[in-house]
């Protein structure tokens, strides 16, 4: 169970990083990686790294890098709400398939 913990650490971690590093982006007009908030990107993503290599532990790398995926899902949220990112039909569908898939990594097995 702790495998699964440190698996949603590190995914939430590489979510805050992402944030970040659009922030970052938005800042400057050249590419800005000593910002603070590129540079704190580039540390939650660290820590986010060494959370997944615990989570790898017990976990088969088959079911957790596909889980990571569900970032893509909480980023286009975010980024829509934060930056006003476009969200249409396409995004959402693809968006739902994403999730569909996840959803059947993780059914219970019969």
């Amino acid at each position: 169970m702790s495998s699964y913990i440190f698996l949603l650490i590190s995914i939430c971690l590489g979510i805050a990083g992402q944030v970040f590093f659009k922030m970052g982006a938005l800042k400057t007009e050249t590419f800005g990686i000593f910002n603070l908030s590129t540079v704190t990107a580039f540390s939650l993503y660290s820590v986010a790294a060494v959370f997944y290599l615990f989570s790898l532990k017990r976990i088969p790398l088959s079911v957790a890098f596909p889980s990571v995926s569900i970032s893509y899902v909480i980023i286009a949220v975010i980024s829509h709400y934060m930056w006003k990112e476009p969200f249409g039909l396409n995004k959402i569908l693809a968006l739902l398939l994403i999730m569909a898939g996840i959803t059947l990594l993780h059914w219970p097995k019969t």
